[in-house]
């Protein structure tokens, strides 16, 4: 059984949001902008993004956003602290995980899913730092990663939601999470945008 949809008392009775992972592939762009370009310049939480892509020596992905986020839009550094009102990218041809301390780490492990950064290693590593004050997001992509991940944040207490499929440019990577996992919240583009303003309205760090 999936979660029930999320009011403002419902986000208040569950324990308090302090990050939020969004994975995705195919379409993946178009999702993330349709998602962070509404945010407000005082958005409270970091998000961190892996979005695969082809590997090359720049991304232009922290600036492109940039562009269209009201906040700070980069590319997460290793040893690098989490910070809040922050959109991070993973950087492409590197795995990124999230330590105990909070604090990113970039690794040269072979890629999973046929990517580098995978989705899975950074909702898993995630998982592990921040337990129940964590919210993931899988939108639109082409294979499964993200489920094994979307999965472990679940189960850690987590918040998970994926993208409807049917209004997924790519269903492959939403259906392969519903398929592990039936119990994550399944909404359109426009609820997901809705609940991220109403989880940076609630946090109070």
């Amino acid at each position: 059984m999936s979660q029930p949809p999320l009011d403002h008392a419902a986000l208040r009775a569950r324990p308090p949001i302090d990050a939020i992972i969004v994975g995705a592939s195919a379409g993946g762009v178009e999702a993330m902008l349709s998602l962070f370009r509404p945010l407000p310049p005082h958005y409270r939480l970091p998000i961190i993004a892996a979005l695969h892509m082809q590997e090359m020596r720049d991304s232009l992905l922290a600036d492109l956003f940039q562009h269209y986020v009201a906040f700070e839009v980069k590319e997460a550094q290793d040893k690098e602290a989490i910070q809040a009102s922050t959109l991070y990218f993973a950087c492409p041809g590197y795995h990124l995980s999230i330590e105990q301390s909070k604090q990113f780490s970039l690794s040269c492990e072979p890629p999973l899913h046929f990517s580098r950064p995978a989705i899975d290693y950074l909702m898993e590593s995630a998982a592990d730092a921040y337990g129940e004050h964590l919210a993931g997001i899988l939108l639109t992509g082409a294979n499964e990663d993200g489920a094994a991940g979307l999965q472990k944040i679940r189960q850690a207490g987590g918040l998970t939601i994926v993208q409807d499929p049917a209004e997924a440019v790519a269903d492959t990577m939403p259906l392969s999470a519903i398929k592990r996992d039936p119990g994550h919240l399944v909404l359109e583009l426009g609820k997901i945008q809705q609940l991220l303003i109403a989880l940076g309205e609630q946090h109070v760090h």
